[in-house]
């Protein structure tokens, strides 16, 4: 695609300078997690997470952690498990893996531990409220940027990184520069935030926000529901940033006071008057911790974008910046569809699938797999009636967790064969098969292409 939006464009500062008093949300989050009055762009800190998360690959962290010759966490409470990337586990190997993390998990007293079946490790932390507006989570999944739709600073780190974090407590981190997107008006009937990531992407390229801190404005972005807005932050790991961020609001305060309340209830704190005590103490901290970037903050870039002008797209083979009008690629032959991941495997995302499916059959010779992502929307899913939908339709439900995605498990594609997807790569390999064609797409979209068989647009099935 590669069409410029309306933008203002501004050349990089250099490293350490400060042209304006004024401070982004990047600069204000990673101050706070280092210690520091204020930081600058380029400025490289120590900071200290409030959370550090990993999944499956856990079990390679615990190795290099072993190495470093430390016996034990230095701040378990701090650390996030989830297995979510191969479940049930589909090989010994992966079950050894599993087993292994358990037992560390025991040793090293770690209570934030999710295990098969609970969901994908994004969906999972944000349920739970275990990430709160204006904190910084450090994750070994470079889908960690997740978070910016909490207003919190989530990025993805290495392993080894990991291993030192669950180490020292800390990790140095470049306080990276700051690019503004800007997006007004509303969202056209059928299309999503995915499709407005998609335009994005292929207009400024894969690599336009490369360590960035992205952050989004706008009317457009404030009127979307909480579900919508998850998908940005997620998707924006796709656009080499560093970060993203969606300023919070009262729907996400409100959202997480209610998921922080069942959690506590379900702690430590047995007397009533302990209960209401802590339940006050952290629902006030959800808007009091919040940080937004200052009016003159300054950003390398300022991208514009009208969002009553926005269709439904699809990004095509093999790149996450070959994005087409989804007009342009109608007619596509589709042997799979799969509607999940931690980009769209929402509520929100199975009812505009089963809105879609509702009285129909999956094309002979296509297949359609719905994996929710996690046991939570899978609950929900079942109550509303929509998975019931899925099956008389002819769909495979899988086990919340992330499917076929990373391609080592359930609904790997045979070479030759084209899938469409809600996730967030289609790079050559990444569902597991070198020669087979990867098209993204919202579920409405993914959906429509299983009844007709072809890249079908869903407003016209």
């Amino acid at each position: 695609m590669h069409q410029s939006p309306i933008s203002d464009l501004q050349s990089p500062i250099s490293n350490l300078q400060s042209p304006s008093n004024g401070k982004t949300f990047a600069e204000k989050a990673l101050a706070r997690a280092a210690g520091l009055r204020e930081v600058v762009a380029g400025q490289i800190v120590d900071a200290v997470p409030d959370v550090v998360l990993s999944h499956d690959n856990s079990a390679a962290i615990i190795k290099i952690f072993r190495a470093l010759g430390v016996a034990r966490v230095k701040h378990p409470e701090r650390v996030v498990i989830v297995l979510d990337h191969a479940v049930p586990a589909p090989t010994t190997q992966h079950a050894q893996n599993h087993a292994e993390i358990r037992q560390f998990v025991e040793e090293q007293g770690i209570e934030k531990f999710f295990d098969v079946g609970r969901g994908i490790c994004h969906q999972v932390v944000s349920e739970e409220a275990l990430v709160l507006p204006g904190q910084l989570i450090l994750g070994a999944d470079s889908h960690t940027t997740h978070y910016g739709w909490l207003g919190a600073f989530g990025a993805g780190i290495g392993r080894s990184e990991v291993a030192a974090i669950w180490a020292t407590g800390e990790l140095w981190l470049r306080v990276p520069e700051s690019i503004k997107i800007i997006v007004e008006g509303e969202l056209p009937r059928g299309v999503t935030s995915k499709d407005l990531c998609m335009r994005i992407i292929g207009d400024l390229g894969a690599d336009g926000g490369l360590y960035a801190s992205v952050e989004f404005h706008g009317s457009a972005i404030s009127k979307m529901s909480l579900e919508s807005r998850m998908v940005i932050p997620n998707t924006m790991a796709e656009f080499g940033v560093k970060n993203a961020y969606l300023p919070p609001d009262e729907m996400v305060f409100e959202w997480l006071a209610q998921r922080v309340e069942l959690r506590v209830r379900s702690s430590e704190f047995g007397a009533s008057s302990e209960l209401q005590s802590a339940i006050r103490n952290l629902q006030s901290k959800i808007a009091n911790d919040a940080l937004y970037p200052d009016p003159d903050a300054h950003y390398i870039a300022t991208h514009h974008y009208d969002a009553t002008q926005l269709e439904p797209y699809v990004t095509c083979p093999h790149r996450v910046d070959n994005v087409k009008p989804l007009s342009q690629v109608r007619g596509t032959r589709v042997h799979q569809a799969f509607i999940g991941t931690c980009t769209n495997g929402r509520i929100e995302d199975l009812a505009m699938a089963a809105e879609i499916l509702r009285g129909k059959k999956i094309a002979r010779g296509t297949r359609l797999i719905v994996i929710p992502a996690s046991s939570q929307v899978l609950n929900d899913a079942i109550a509303r009636g929509y998975i019931q939908t899925f099956i008389d339709a002819g769909a495979v439900i899988g086990v919340p967790g992330c499917g076929p995605c990373m391609g080592n498990h359930l609904g790997v594609p045979a070479p030759g064969e084209v899938t469409i997807a809600t996730m967030n790569r289609n790079f050559r390999g990444r569902m597991g098969t070198r020669d087979a064609e990867i098209y993204l797409a919202n579920p409405a979209v993914v959906a429509a292409s299983a009844i007709v068989g072809a890249i079908a647009d869903p407003r016209e099935v």
